[in-house]
């Protein structure tokens, strides 16, 4: 059970952490200052929600996620929720190409540069197989986790920011229902996959409270940083690499490969899920599929990483509310 429930629990953060999240832009864009209570909210609401999720699945012994959506937004909605995965979809895969972008300026590369290089992988890895590239996936994620907390950790020890802020105002406390509501789509569509193959109820309690804990944990170190570094965050996309600026040229690079290892997983679990829709309604062989739809998403990338996250994020966790809201009161 315990084997079980971490796989899930990994699966589910996965999930969750993408280049946005790692980057610190995406955490940004929802917290901020006067946000401790917001970031306590979010993991109670995140459990709650990703328990919900697992039972649906777990109960229904589902294979799909067609039936979870179903059985939480009705009848009537699941078709606008289904489209709307789509979309999320197709904006995240961009969002991720312009993060390889800002990656590559680490190492002195064009921005352009580093949005090709990561569209030419994506299409040499439909060409060769997909699969097991998303495989990496389950070794990256506990291995990002581990130096994101020593990276978030010790600057926080070297800044002397303290871990435990005292809390005046929380004026931004409602941040956190936008901010689980914006995961609560991909989680479903992964989650609602795995119902014929979760065990027990054990593996849902581990892997949804284990999760939270994880997320919640970092989410407040991460923001706490933020903080600190605020007057600093409009002179680079990826608040992470300013947090980095002090550290050695390996930590850099190290880190720098993990966010884009975590953005090439993500642009490929992305692309899996925007190529089964559209090989609903033509011939056409997946490697072209994949090369049609980057070409398309290449333009938006001009909009920037961190005005992308900016103008999306917010929105879809707005629409998303109702599901979460569902969720929460299932």
């Amino acid at each position: 059970m315990i084997r079980a429930g971490m796989k899930w629990m990994f699966l589910i953060i996965g999930t969750t952490i993408g280049a946005g999240y790692a980057s610190g832009r995406e955490l940004w864009e929802f917290f901020g200052p006067e946000s401790e209570l917001a970031i306590i909210l979010f993991a109670i609401c995140f459990f709650i929600a990703t328990f919900t999720i697992m039972i649906i699945s777990f109960n229904k012994q589902t294979s799909d996620y067609r039936p979870v959506l179903e059985e939480i937004v009705g009848k009537r909605l699941v078709i606008f929720y289904d489209g709307m995965i789509f979309f999320y979809l197709y904006t995240t895969t961009i969002v991720m190409l312009a993060g390889s972008g800002v990656t590559g300026q680490v190492f002195d590369l064009p921005y352009s540069i580093g949005i090709i290089f990561l569209t030419i992988v994506l299409i040499m890895l439909f060409y060769k197989g997909i699969h097991h590239t998303l495989m990496i996936n389950f070794i990256l994620i506990p291995i990002l986790i581990i130096a994101l907390v020593y990276v978030l950790i010790l600057f926080s020890i070297d800044e002397q920011i303290p871990f435990l802020p005292f809390w005046t105002n929380q004026s931004n406390w409602l941040q956190a229902f936008p901010f689980t509501a914006l995961n609560m789509i991909p989680l479903i569509a992964v989650l609602g996959a795995i119902g014929q193959q979760i065990g027990s109820k054990g593996e849902i309690w581990l892997a949804s409270l284990g999760s939270a804990l994880i997320l919640g944990s970092i989410s407040y170190l991460y923001n706490n940083n933020l903080i600190h570094i605020a007057h600093e965050l409009t002179l680079n996309d990826i608040p992470l690499f300013i947090m980095l600026q002090k550290y050695s040229m390996s930590l850099n690079i190290l880190m720098s490969l993990l966010l884009w290892f975590a953005i090439l997983t993500t642009a490929a679990a992305g692309m899996i899920g925007i190529i089964s829709r559209i090989r609903r309604h033509t011939s056409l062989e997946t490697g072209v599929i994949v090369s049609l739809t980057l070409c398309t998403m290449i333009p938006m990338t001009a909009i920037g990483f961190g005005a992308l996250i900016h103008y999306t994020y917010p929105v879809y966790g707005i629409l998303n509310l109702y599901v979460l809201t569902r969720l929460l009161f299932y």
